[in-house]
């Protein structure tokens, strides 16, 4: 497989992580473009991934976002975020052996207050999105670490400091670096606080 069609880095994680967010900082910091799958299935299909998962299921969405991501996987070559289910798929896991990924994770609170009720994560539109998500984070836990070459915890951190971590784990720059100055009306530089708002641009999916 040629080097220029490889993903530099493919992110992984749970809804709520900030793939999107984290993968477009990782993207702008190392110089080269940016993916995001659900994004691709949007456009190959024109529906957005609610109408997906209510009109074809889970099965029929599966079953497409493995294509994508398969093809994804040998002709992006830069950052590549996927969506956090996935790694659901046997065949994509056997796939994210031949590459670097990031696993971002993110505890219960925090992954809550980000995705809070939003209808473009469909699997979270229950009753109880609070035991939904943990019975979700719970199950897909041990499928992150599987293919991850390096896991970054989110909690409690804005996107920038997220993106300098995997970084740093990666060995693109080093750890006793300075740290980067942070910027109070920079919405990257803001970690979720304790109340409410999400890390900016959360379109992170299931």
């Amino acid at each position: 497989m040629p080097v220029e069609s490889r993903p530099t880095l493919v992110v992984v994680g749970p809804p709520g992580a900030g793939k999107t967010t984290v993968g477009r900082v990782l993207a702008r910091r190392l110089g080269v473009a940016f993916a995001d799958a659900d994004a691709m299935i949007e456009e190959r299909t024109g529906k957005a991934i609610a109408d997906l998962f209510l009109e074809d299921g889970e099965d029929g969405f599966r079953r497409l976002e493995r294509e994508i991501v398969a093809e994804a996987l040998t002709s992006h070559d830069g950052v590549l975020a996927l969506g956090g289910g996935a790694v659901l798929a046997a065949e994509t896991r056997a796939l994210l052996r031949a590459h670097r990924v990031v696993h971002l994770s993110v505890g219960l609170a925090d992954g809550l207050r980000r995705t809070g009720m939003s209808t473009a994560r469909p699997l979270l539109a229950g009753v109880n999105p609070r035991a939904t998500f943990k019975a979700l984070l719970d199950a897909r836990a041990p499928l992150y670490r599987e293919v991850a070459t390096v896991q970054v915890a989110t909690d409690r951190r804005s996107a920038n400091q997220v993106a300098r971590a995997v970084l740093e784990a990666l060995g693109e720059i080093p750890a006793a670096a300075p740290d980067d100055p942070i910027d109070p009306d920079d919405p990257l530089d803001r970690p979720t606080p304790r109340g409410g708002a999400p890390l900016p641009d959360p379109s992170v999916r299931l």
